[in-house]
C-alpha cells in the first residue's frame, strides 16, 4: 500500500509500508557525500569530456548534418571574425584567430550541439573599451593584441575555475529581462559606433557613450565621403535578400530549403559582391601617399603569424583587474543564456558547469593563439541550429573553412571594404534588439523586471556597457532580495467543494486566503477555522532575511484579533512593562468587555509545503513568536506544522522545541552572544491565575504524555509518535488543533 493508500486509524495516519520519517543525521550525510570516492572521481573525470558519450555512436548521417551546419557556419563566421576584430580595435586576423580555436576546441567539451563559440559583438566592443582603459592608463606600454590576449587568458582561467567548482548557479541570479536590457542597450551602442564607418565619418570617437556617438554622426553627415557608397549599398542588399528570401519562402514552401541557404550566404555574397567593385575602382587610383579612394581592409598575414604565448606580466594584471569583472560576466552570462536557449527549443538539456569549462578551456588555449575573448554567438548559434547540426562536431568542419581561408584567401581579403564590413555588424547586431512584443511581454508578467530591462538599456546608451550589465545585475538582485525579504503569506480558512463524478458525490475541505486574493470568487464562502484556532501559509522558504517579518505578521495578528489572557486593566500602571500602553482614561470597562469578545487562543498551525529550507535565525525567530504569543495569551499554545516533509526541516524544529507537544522546559534562545542557561529557560505563569485554566484544557495530557491508539497490524505511524504535532498535511494538522479544543 503506497502513500496514496493512506488510512486513518484512530486519531493516527497509518499507511503500509512506510517507516517512521526520520530526522537528518549529518553523519549520515556526510558518509552518503565520501561513498565510494574513487568512482566519483571517474565519473567525475569522465564527464569533463561529454563527447565521449557520443562519439562511438558516430555515422554518417549525423555527418551530412555536420558537415552541411558546418560549412554553412564557416561561411558566414569569416566575415563576422574579422569585422568584429575592427569592433575589438584589433587587426582583422585575431578574429580569425579567434573564429578557429573557438569552434575547434569546443567540440571536445560542449553539451550543446547548436552553440558556436567565436567572436561577438558585445564582447569585441567591450575589448575595445578594456583597451581603451589600459591605454590611458599606460599609453604606449602594450600593443592592443597583447591586453586582448591576455584578457582571453585571464577571464578563460577563471570561468574554467567556477566550472571546475561547479558554482555554475551564480549564473541563475540573472534574470532573462536583465540579459535581454543588457544584451539590446549593447546592440544599440554597436550599431551606433559602426554607422560612422558606414558612412565613412571620422574625427570623433567611436567607443564614447551611444547618445555621443549618435550626436556626432549626425552633426558629421555633411563630410559623408565615397564610402558609404560600399556600405549603404551592402545594408540594403543584406535586408532585401532577407526579405525577399522570407516573402518567396512563404510564396513557394516546397522550396523553404533553397531559400533558407540563400538568406544564410548573403553575408558572404554580399561582402564578395563589395569587395569585386571595390577593386575594380580602387585598383588604379592609388594616390601617391599610398592611399585608396575609400578605406580597405589591407593586407592579412597569411596563417598563423602572431601564434605565441600570451604576456603575464604583473604591471599588465594590475591594469587589466578593474575590468576583469565585466569581461568575466559577459564571458559567462551570454553563453549560458544561448546555450540554454537552443537547448529548450531543441529538446536538450545543457550542463551550465560543463559549458562553463568548455569555455574556459576555448579561452585559456586560444590564448595561445593570439585569440581575443570568444564566447557563443546568438546569430550563428540560430544559423548553425537551423542548418540541421547533428552534433557539435560540426566545428571541426568551420574550423576547417576559417584555416582554408586564413590560408587562401588573405590576398583576396586586402580589398575588402570596411564599410561593407560595418554593414554586416549592423545587419547581425540588430537581431539582439529585443522585439516590442518581447518588451511588451516582460511587462505583462512582471511591471518590476520590466524596469529591470529598461534601466539596463537606458544605461547602457547613456554611460557604457560596463555600467549597463552592473546595473541589470544590481537591479536584478535587489529584487530579488526585496522578495525574500518581504515574503506572501496569508492566514487561511476553510471552503467545502464538492466533487462530482459518475461514481459518488464526494465533499471535501480545502483552504484558501481569508483575504481571498483578488482572484477567489465571492460566491465561494470561506470560513475561519475554530475559534482558538489560526492557520497561517507560508509561501517562501523560512530564512534569516523574511524571518523577523512572519514574526511580525503572526504576533501583531495575534494581539489584534485573539483575547489577552491577563487583564492588564487592574494592573497598576507601574507595574506595567514600558512598552505596554496604558488603558485608554475612563476606558477600562470597555476595554474589557472588548478583550472578553474575542476568542483564546489554543493553536496556530502553520503551513509548510512551501517552505524548503529553515535556517537558525529563522528558528529563532520562530522560538520568538511563540514566547510573544504565549506571553500575550498567558497560556501554553500549541504549534501544529503540516506537511513537513524535509528531514533537515524536520530537525531544525525539534532543536528548537517544536513538533514534539508543549514541554515543561522550553528553548528560549538559540542564537544568544553570551548563551545564559545553557540556552534554555523554564517557561514560568502565574499559577494562581491561570492553574485551572491550564489543566482545565489539559495540556499535560496533549504534550505527549497520553498513549497513542494501537495500530493495526501491516500498519505503521506515517509520523512519528514522538513528534505528534508534525503532520502530513493541511487538513489533519488543522483536524489535530481543533480537536485539542474538545480536550
Amino acid at each position: 500500500m503506497s502513500l496514496s493508500s493512506v488510512k486513518r486509524w484512530g486519531k493516527h495516519v497509518v499507511g503500509y509500508p512506510e517507516t517512521k520519517v526520520p530526522v537528518a543525521s549529518s553523519v549520515e550525510y556526510t558518509k552518503r557525500i565520501f561513498q565510494n570516492p574513487v568512482q566519483r572521481v571517474q565519473d567525475y573525470l569522465i564527464s569533463l569530456f561529454p563527447i565521449l558519450k557520443w562519439i562511438g555512436k558516430y555515422n554518417l548521417g549525423w555527418f551530412t548534418g555536420d558537415l552541411i551546419a558546418g560549412l554553412t557556419v564557416g561561411i558566414v563566421l569569416v566575415p563576422q571574425g574579422m569585422s568584429y576584430a575592427l569592433i575589438a580595435t584589433l587587426p582583422a586576423e585575431y578574429g580569425l584567430y579567434s573564429s578557429f580555436i573557438g569552434v575547434l576546441i569546443y567540440c571536445f567539451f560542449a553539451t550543446s550541439k547548436d552553440v558556436s563559440i567565436g567572436p561577438v559583438a558585445v564582447m569585441s566592443l567591450t575589448v575595445s573599451q578594456i583597451i581603451k582603459h589600459v591605454d590611458a592608463k599606460h599609453p604606449g606600454e602594450w600593443a592592443g593584441p597583447e591586453i586582448a590576449t591576455t584578457l582571453a587568458f585571464i577571464t578563460g582561467f577563471i570561468v574554467l575555475g567556477i566550472g571546475i567548482l561547479r558554482l555554475g548557479w551564480i549564473v541563475e541570479f540573472i534574470p532573462a529581462p536583465a540579459v535581454s536590457g543588457f544584451m539590446t542597450g549593447s546592440a544599440i551602442n554597436i550599431a551606433a559606433g559602426q554607422v560612422p564607418g558606414l558612412m565613412g565619418i571620422s574625427g570623433f570617437d567611436t567607443r564614447a557613450a551611444t547618445y555621443r556617438v549618435i550626436i556626432n554622426t549626425l552633426k558629421g553627415l555633411p563630410r559623408t565621403t565615397l564610402d558609404a557608397a560600399w556600405g549603404l549599398t551592402g545594408l540594403a542588399c543584406l535586408y532585401l535578400i532577407r526579405y525577399f528570401c522570407t516573402y518567396m519562402t512563404k510564396k513557394f514552401p516546397r522550396r523553404q530549403r533553397w531559400f533558407f541557404f540563400i538568406n544564410v550566404l548573403r553575408n558572404a555574397f554580399v561582402i564578395i559582391v563589395l569587395t569585386i567593385a571595390a577593386w575594380l575602382y580602387c585598383r588604379h587610383r592609388k594616390s601617391k601617399s599610398g592611399k585608396y579612394p575609400i578605406k580597405l581592409l589591407l593586407t592579412v598575414p597569411r596563417g598563423f603569424k602572431h601564434v605565441g604565448q600570451p604576456k603575464i606580466e604583473k604591471a599588465l594584471l594590475t591594469a587589466l583587474a578593474p575590468e576583469l569583472p565585466v569581461a568575466t560576466i559577459i564571458l559567462l552570462l551570454e553563453h549560458i543564456a544561448i546555450s540554454k536557449s537552443f537547448g529548450r527549443l531543441n529538446g536538450y538539456k545543457i550542463n551550465p558547469n560543463q559549458e562553463l569549462i568548455a569555455i574556459g578551456v576555448t579561452n585559456t588555449i586560444g590564448s595561445c593563439f593570439s585569440a581575443y575573448p570568444a564566447t557563443g554567438s546568438f546569430s550563428r548559434s540560430a544559423l548553425k541550429s537551423k542548418s540541421g547540426v547533428r552534433t557539435p562536431l560540426a566545428g571541426v568542419i568551420t574550423a576547417v573553412v576559417v584555416v582554408t581561408a586564413l590560408y587562401g584567401l588573405t590576398s583576396a581579403f586586402f580589398w575588402i571594404p570596411t564599410a561593407g564590413l560595418s554593414a554586416v555588424i549592423i545587419h547581425a547586431v540588430a537581431d539582439l534588439v529585443a522585439s516590442p512584443s518581447q518588451v511588451y511581454s516582460f511587462w505583462r508578467v512582471s511591471p518590476l523586471e520590466f524596469v529591470i530591462w529598461a534601466a539596463a538599456v537606458l544605461v547602457t546608451i547613456f554611460s557604457t556597457i560596463e555600467d549597463g550589465i552592473y546595473t541589470s545585475i544590481c537591479t536584478s538582485l535587489f529584487l530579488l532580495l526585496v522578495r525574500i525579504a518581504h515574503p506572501r503569506g496569508s492566514f487561511l480558512g476553510k471552503a467545502i467543494i464538492q466533487e462530482d463524478s459518475p461514481d459518488s458525490k464526494e465533499q471535501r475541505e480545502i483552504f484558501l486566503p481569508l483575504s481571498r486574493g483578488g482572484i477567489i470568487s465571492p460566491d465561494i464562502k470561506i470560513v475561519p477555522p475554530a475559534p482558538g484556532v489560526l492557520v497561517y501559509r507560508c509561501e517562501e522558504s523560512y530564512l534569516y532575511p523574511n524571518c523577523s517579518i512572519i514574526n511580525s505578521t503572526l504576533v501583531d495578528y495575534v494581539k489584534e484579533n485573539i483575547r489577552r489572557g491577563k487583564d492588564m486593566s487592574i494592573v497598576k500602571l507601574s507595574d506595567r512593562p514600558w512598552n505596554d500602553p496604558a488603558p485608554r482614561h475612563g476606558g477600562a470597562e470597555e476595554e474589557r468587555a472588548a478583550n472578553q469578545a474575542k476568542p483564546d487562543l489554543h493553536a496556530i498551525v502553520l503551513d509548510f509545503s512551501m517552505v524548503s529550507h529553515i535556517d537558525v535565525t529563522a528558528t529563532q525567530a520562530l522560538i520568538d513568536t511563540r514566547t510573544e504569543v504565549e506571553r500575550w495569551v498567558d497560556h501554553p499554545v500549541e504549534f501544529h506544522f503540516a506537511t513537513v516533509l524535509s528531514p533537515w526541516i524536520r530537525r531544525a524544529l525539534i532543536a528548537g522545541g517544536f513538533g514534539i507537544g508543549i514541554p515543561t522546559i522550553k528553548i528560549r534562545d538559540i542564537t544568544a552572544v553570551v548563551p545564559y542557561r545553557d540556552g534554555t529557560e523554564e517557561l514560568k505563569y502565574d499559577k494562581d491565575d491561570d492553574k485551572d485554566d491550564i489543566e482545565s484544557r489539559d495540556v499535560k495530557k496533549r504534550s505527549g504524555s497520553e498513549s497513542p491508539p494501537p495500530v493495526r497490524e501491516g500498519y505503521t505511524a506515517l509520523i512519528s509518535d514522538d513528534t505528534p504535532f508534525f503532520h502530513v498535511d493541511l487538513v489533519t494538522a488543522v483536524r489535530a488543533a481543533e480537536g485539542g479544543l474538545n480536550h
